[in-house]
């Protein structure tokens, strides 16, 4: 099943984006934060363009949720390309020592520096945030669109940084990336056909390494109960609860590119 295509730019997100240009005359160092399960469709090109004159790390989030020997491969490739770059659980001990050790290396040339912290919806940028602060300051929950408003948080007593909405690129290019980035949680559940995405997601593993851990949807559905009367699939309601375990893992660690 083809499902139309994805695209998803609120007001707020096109907003968000005029004023980051206009923050970073102010702020001393880019964070973004990148989902490490897409580490190249999560990335947001428009970055490129308005913050390459800015100290920039890259933050490979979730790491603990993607394939290890890709993100490996991943990190190599951006360090060659002359990135500053981190992987991350960001709610893990180790984690967050990294994070404060790249982040405090970025900034030692200032002694007093504000870092400004982006990135796609749902990427982790909050749960780095918090990890950063060493406190729950910024609201995390598991779909897009949930930290609207910039707000700042004081990391040391040298370093301020600052939150910001989700942004997302206005045009998805293609339907791989409309997928994946679906699929991570990137664009609102009323945006796409969870189906659709499952679909395309599970004939995408069938031809990787990921294929023995990674059912059809119909086959999910009737092993998880998802059954109507007749013994027919509840491919609807299992649709939601299969993107609902691959974002908890349960099909293991995977990168989707």
């Amino acid at each position: 099943m083809i499902g139309p295509a994805i695209q998803w730019y609120p007001g707020h997100m096109a907003k968000a984006m005029r004023r980051l240009a206009e923050d970073l005359k102010i702020l001393d160092v880019v964070l973004e934060v990148i989902d490490a399960r897409v580490p190249r469709s999560g990335a947001n090109p428009a970055l490129e363009r308005i913050a390459s004159h800015k100290p920039r790390l890259r933050i490979l989030a979730r790491e603990d949720l993607a394939d290890p020997v890709a993100t490996e491969a991943w990190l190599a490739r951006l360090r060659d390309a002359g990135d500053i770059v981190v992987a991350v659980a960001a709610k893990e001990p180790s984690g967050t020592a990294r994070l404060q050790t790249a982040l405090s290396e970025l900034s030692s040339s200032k002694r007093s520096a504000r870092a400004i912290a982006v990135g796609i919806p749902n990427a982790g940028k909050s749960t780095v945030i918090n990890a950063l602060v060493g406190r729950n300051v910024a609201k995390t929950e598991d779909r897009a669109g949930v930290t609207r408003s910039a707000q700042w948080f004081r990391v040391t007593p040298a370093l301020e940084l600052m939150d910001t909405a989700g942004i997302l690129v206005p045009k998805i290019d293609t339907p791989e990336a409309q997928w994946k980035l679906a699929l991570v949680g990137a664009v609102p559940r009323s945006r796409f056909d969870a189906e659709d995405v499952v679909a395309r997601f599970s004939a995408w593993a069938a031809t990787t390494a990921y294929a023995d851990s990674v059912p059809d949807l119909e086959t999910y559905a009737q092993s998880r109960g998802f059954v109507r009367h007749g013994n027919i699939a509840d491919t609807h309601n299992a649709a939601w609860s299969y993107i609902k375990d691959f974002s908890d893992g349960k099909f293991g660690r995977i990168t989707l590119e």
